[in-house]
């Protein structure tokens, strides 16, 4: 986490194969909920980082605001392919050793890799203290497993959304960043004001 008043650094990592495009539309309109989010906590820098098509996982510079962001995911397009989640765990501990990482936000719907190799890859980011926020869309058994042992094992928490209902991802997206920039303290301070996104993320950490 940040220090309080420093600015937050988290990395925005997506599912971009191809059944994810309109999940990618949605995720595009809502990331601004991250920066707006924590603006008067010091502020939060953004890489984002996805996947797609045979082998292409890519990750941009880190922008400072939504409106950057937007920019970055508007240029994107989805394309068919195979998850590639241990690239971006991969990926976040490469950055965690150049720049310290306040967590890592993943959105996808699917696992198609090795369970054993993400759940290894997830234990070394938990030495560093990153924490993944795995949120899924859909409810498919095997992914919802993988996720939520990532998450576990980083320290972090797994949720699931409904596309149909944008307003639980915005939610939480916002308490996840909150979390990077001010840290388990902001995230509770949430909580106690009832926000639920905050509450749910705080039943898994604890």
């Amino acid at each position: 986490m940040a220090l309080a008043g420093a600015r937050g650094r988290l990395v925005f990592a997506l599912d971009a194969t191809m059944s994810r495009q309109g999940t990618w539309d949605l995720a595009q309109s809502l990331q601004g909920e991250m920066f707006s989010q924590t603006d008067a906590l010091g502020g939060l820098d953004v890489q984002l980082v996805y996947f797609r098509g045979f082998g292409e996982c890519r990750a941009s510079s880190f922008v400072t605001g939504g409106r950057g962001l937007a920019a970055l995911m508007g240029k994107i397009s989805c394309r068919g392919g195979r998850t590639q989640i241990g690239k971006v765990l991969d990926h976040v501990l490469s950055e965690q050793r150049s720049g310290r990482i306040g967590a890592l936000v993943f959105i996808g719907d699917a696992m198609e890799e090795d369970a054993d190799a993400l759940c290894a890859a997830a234990g070394r980011l938990g030495l560093y203290g990153v924490k993944a926020f795995m949120f899924q869309e859909g409810a498919d058994a095997a992914t919802r497993a993988t996720y939520r042992e990532i998450a576990r094992l980083t320290g972090g928490a797994h949720a699931a959304f409904d596309a149909s209902a944008p307003g639980r991802l915005a939610e939480l997206l916002g308490a996840a960043a909150a979390y990077a920039v001010g840290g388990l303290q902001e995230l509770e301070r949430r909580a106690a004001q009832g926000q639920s996104a905050a509450q749910l993320l705080l039943t898994q950490m604890g």
